[in-house]
């Protein structure tokens, strides 16, 4: 049995032992792209899961066997259920139930790209009104370094308990990558970091049996800088290329070409590739949580922000792209054009939508005069976003040769491998391709133009 120290080591003690037996029952606040696929990995451990959210619509569709996740199907999800290990639930008084509570929702930025933490503030404060002796309690959403620690702990505290004594508390940051069929849950390590030994510990235990394994550091802060560390590294490298593209393009150089070549060198380069903007929840927000933190330090963060700046850039520089490419190719600007947008995911094969260049694409191109429409095989309608809520609504196109053929321009923004590349080179007056996804499929063509 993992060692756990200090007065709390009788409360410790138990809760390990339930770990280790598998007996603990695990709740799980938040079930969405991070939290059913850490659900279904728990599952396959045999720990019974209670999983919360406040969407009723979600919480039936998963009793029912459902799933609103391409990547955690209704297979899966009808697997958790049949052997009775996982039930979702919108009743909050339930975590009571729960000898883990693990949280993964959503820290957006707001409008002045400040942190948002009000869903894991809500989300700490219902567990508080639960809260009970003997519990872990785990934060898995990506955060600013002492959220656990300053934010967490005080609210969890009023209650009365001591953290390290009556109940424990840690943090470990979701590396989910959707679409990676490499990667799943199960398969990436977990770092981990806890308010105190026995929170070290409980977690490492836990995270141990369900993972590839943990790694534990000295703090929360800790790991809640190693989550930002990673996506604020993908972030200023992708922004790199993007800077790349813009200025081999200037030069009658292509990026692409470029890029595999100096992939061959096996040391000292990894690649990135460039794209019409960033998606997804993590690499276009997290930077900001750390720019933001470290403004209360007295410390300027240029090169993260800067990344930031062109990153958000890269759909004007693509619509400006367009408008040049028409002007070309048919002697006709922007307005009035007819434009399909060519996948709306925030990344190839997944039905995520969440930050979405293509969102702003769309938005961009209808300021300018065209009438734009989309395609992606995964996502059917819009749902409503925050930051466009105009868009709410409209539908996926149905692919065709001829109405394929009826557009000015098909825009290449996100390269599903479920798409025919080399149909649409053949059927398209103009493609613009923000992925490379044409010369990746050998389909080549003067009406062909990277972006």
């Amino acid at each position: 049995m993992t060692a756990v120290a200090g007065g709390s080591a009788s409360s410790a003690a138990m809760l390990l032992d339930k770990i280790e037996r598998r007996v603990a029952r695990i709740g799980i606040i938040g079930l969405g792209y991070v939290g059913l696929p850490l659900a279904a990995t728990i599952v396959a451990q045999r720990y019974r899961v209670l999983g919360f959210d406040v969407d009723t619509a979600k919480v039936e569709d998963l009793n029912a066997g459902r799933s609103y996740i391409r990547h955690v199907g209704a297979d899966i999800i009808g697997g958790m259920r049949a052997a009775g290990l996982f039930e979702a639930t919108a009743d909050f008084d339930r975590l009571a139930e729960a000898d883990l509570v693990l949280i993964c929702v959503p820290t957006p930025l707001n409008k002045h790209r400040e942190p948002d933490l009000s869903f894991v503030a809500l989300s700490t404060e219902a567990v508080a009104k639960r809260l009970r002796p003997g519990q872990l309690i785990v934060l898995e959403s990506t955060t600013y370094p002492g959220t656990t620690t300053e934010l967490m702990r005080p609210i969890l505290e009023a209650t009365g308990l001591v953290c390290g004594q009556d109940f424990f508390l840690a943090y470990s940051p979701e590396r989910e990558d959707p679409g990676n069929p490499q990667f799943g849950t199960a398969s990436i390590p977990k770092v981990v970091g806890g308010e105190g030994a026995d929170a070290l510990a409980l977690a490492v235990a836990f995270y141990g049996g369900v993972a590839s394994r943990a790694v534990p550091v000295s703090s929360s802060a800790t790991a809640e800088a190693v989550k930002l560390t990673e996506n604020i590294f993908r972030a200023v490298n992708i922004a790199l290329v993007n800077e790349l593209k813009i200025i081999y393009d200037a030069m009658g150089i292509d990026v692409w070409e470029v890029i595999e070549a100096a992939k061959s060198k096996p040391f000292g380069y990894m690649p990135f590739y460039p794209g019409p903007g960033l998606g997804g929840h993590c690499i276009p927000i997290d930077p900001f949580y750390l720019t933001w933190k470290a403004r209360e330090f007295g410390v300027v963060t240029r090169f993260i922000e800067l990344a930031g700046e062109i990153n958000t850039s890269m759909p004007h520089f693509v619509v400006d792209r367009m408008a040049l490419a028409l002007d070309r190719a048919a002697m006709k600007g922007l307005n009035g054009s007819h434009i399909l947008v060519l996948g709306l995911a925030y990344k190839k094969n997944v039905d995520d939508l969440r930050e979405s260049p293509s969102l702003a694409l769309i938005e961009a191109l209808e300021k300018r005069g065209a009438r734009v429409d989309y395609h992606d095989p995964y996502i059917a309608e819009i749902k409503p976003t925050r930051d466009h809520p105009e868009l709410a609504g409209r539908r996926s196109v149905a692919l065709g040769a001829a109405a394929v053929a009826g557009y000015d321009a098909v825009l290449i923004a996100t390269d599903h491998d479920a798409v025919d590349y080399a149909a649409i080179v053949g059927q398209a007056k103009l493609v613009l391709d923000t992925r490379n996804a044409c010369a990746r499929a050998g389909a080549f063509g003067p009406n062909v133009v990277k972006a």
